[in-house]
């Protein structure tokens, strides 16, 4: 039995779009707050001035699922077989092997303990995910042969024309909200269980996507974007911020994400990107929660790269910050709006790929040698929208993308992404040119583009998925 709650844990959320590196926050180490509310100014390409004010948030909270459920589905299911076997009765289904599913148990078993690391600390979060504090030098990417006996690098040069202010409130995710945190030399890791690896279809496929064509056309295997994009140039790094929102994924099968590519390679075989966002995604996670994601590839989602920590790749620097984790609070159609500020580039020294969230927050970096084309430079940038349609009942899914409206309700109702820029050769972040906007299906999910003088460029994107002109 899974048991839902709503707790008033979120204090007041705040979020100012005409200051480009602040972003939303809440304090959530009392149980109840004075709701905090200020002005949200947004110069829209009209040139009229709109007051929001945002409200206090609360986050859904749900207990874990004891892992005993599995044991005891197990043991319901070998034991009639085999007390059938002793009766000489032959009624049990003829295609279950306890021998091979103890087999895969066993497989699972192993890569659990190789995933999950010993913890010097264990915080229980109210959403059901424990999350582990790993001695920094232990995590999972340093079973990498080329990292074995390292340690994390020292913090990069950061863009030009980057100014973070490191004043920006941490306690962005749920396993924070009561105040805990991982102690110095640690880093937080959403532990992997059981039951994350059986809903994979493959012990293979556990933490990594789908491989399908990354160019945006019709035929793309069941996944349809929303994206805006540049190309034909050598980008360092790129930035944007985007709103967080909790869409609805019809099933287990899909998802529905929001991030940005840094891409390169010949969109064959030998495919590089580095990505990163949020995603609501049931398979990977267990639940519907919008969760902040990492990924990579080499070789075009085939054989290299996964999810956050999921396999050895991606070096986590941060004590503060769980890749996997919940996010909260998420944005409210006509209320009050919560987007996350993220900056990817490459350290001109070292070559390597950092991840920044905030306002100078650095979560980590992908080391250079994982890369083939990305150990020079990105030839691609994207940032938008993907959902999964898996046609189960023969329609459109109706799987969300972003708010689930369409671009053009706009502020407040549909979801965005503004301030986009890329990192140039010099190091230096620059303001896009020539964005392209396009839209796999805009019957069932849009986009539009536009430029101001205070979100610089953006986009609004998203939909409902299935509706009368998406059947």
């Amino acid at each position: 039995m899974v048991i839902l709650c709503w707790m008033d844990m979120v204090g007041g959320v705040l979020l100012r779009a005409n200051t480009e590196n602040n972003w939303s926050y809440f304090d959530g180490r009392r149980r109840q707050h004075k709701c905090t509310q200020t002005e949200t100014v947004l110069l829209e390409e009209t040139q009229h001035t709109n007051s929001i004010k945002v409200d206090s948030s609360s986050c859904k909270i749900s207990p874990i699922i004891s892992i005993f459920v599995f044991f005891l589905f197990l043991s319901s299911s070998i034991c009639p077989v085999l007390s059938a076997e002793s009766d000489n009765h032959h009624q049990a289904n003829q295609t279950f092997r306890p021998g091979e599913e103890l087999q895969k148990l066993k497989m699972i078993r192993a890569h659990l303990m190789k995933i999950n690391k010993p913890a010097l600390r264990t915080i229980q979060s109210p959403d059901g995910d424990l999350i582990d504090c790993v001695l920094s030098h232990q995590q999972p990417a340093f079973d990498h042969p080329q990292l074995k006996g390292q340690k994390p690098l020292d913090p990069p040069v950061r863009p030009k024309g980057h100014n973070p202010t490191g004043m920006v409130s941490e306690n962005f995710q749920m396993w924070s909200i009561s105040g805990e945190s991982c102690p110095e030399g640690t880093i937080p890791i959403r532990r992997t269980t059981e039951q994350d690896v059986l809903r994979a279809s493959s012990m293979r496929r556990f933490g990594r996507k789908i491989r399908r064509p990354i160019r945006r056309d019709s035929s793309s295997n069941g996944h349809e974007h929303a994206v805006g994009y540049v190309t034909g140039d050598q980008y360092y790094g790129a930035k944007g911020s985007i709103n967080v929102w909790s869409p609805r994924v019809a099933n287990q099968y899909e998802f529905s994400l929001s991030q940005m590519w840094v891409i390169s390679g010949s969109f064959g075989d030998d495919l590089n990107t580095i990505e990163a966002g949020w995603q609501v995604s049931p398979e990977l996670y267990g639940d519907n929660y919008p969760r902040f994601f990492t990924y990579w590839t080499t070789d075009a989602y085939q054989a290299t790269g996964c999810y956050n920590l999921l396999c050895s790749g991606f070096v986590q620097t941060n004590n503060r910050v769980a890749i996997g984790a919940a996010i909260s609070p998420t944005s409210s159609y006509n209320g009050g709006q919560f987007d996350i500020s993220l900056l990817v580039w490459k350290d001109p020294k070292h070559g390597n790929w950092w991840l920044e969230f905030g306002s100078g927050i650095l979560v980590g970096y992908w080391p250079s040698f994982l890369f083939t084309h990305l150990r020079n430079h990105a030839s691609m940038v994207q940032f938008g929208g993907e959902i999964v349609n898996s046609h189960q009942s023969g329609s459109h899914t109706p799987t969300q993308m972003g708010s689930g409206h369409f671009a053009g309700e706009g502020f407040g109702k549909a979801a965005y992404f503004r301030n986009l820029q890329v990192v140039d050769w010099d190091n230096s972040l620059i303001p896009l040119s020539n964005l392209r906007v396009l839209a796999d299906h805009p019957n069932c999910y849009d986009i539009q583009g536009g430029i101001n003088r205070v979100w610089g460029n953006y986009f609004y994107y998203g939909g409902p998925g299935r509706n009368a002109r998406c059947p």
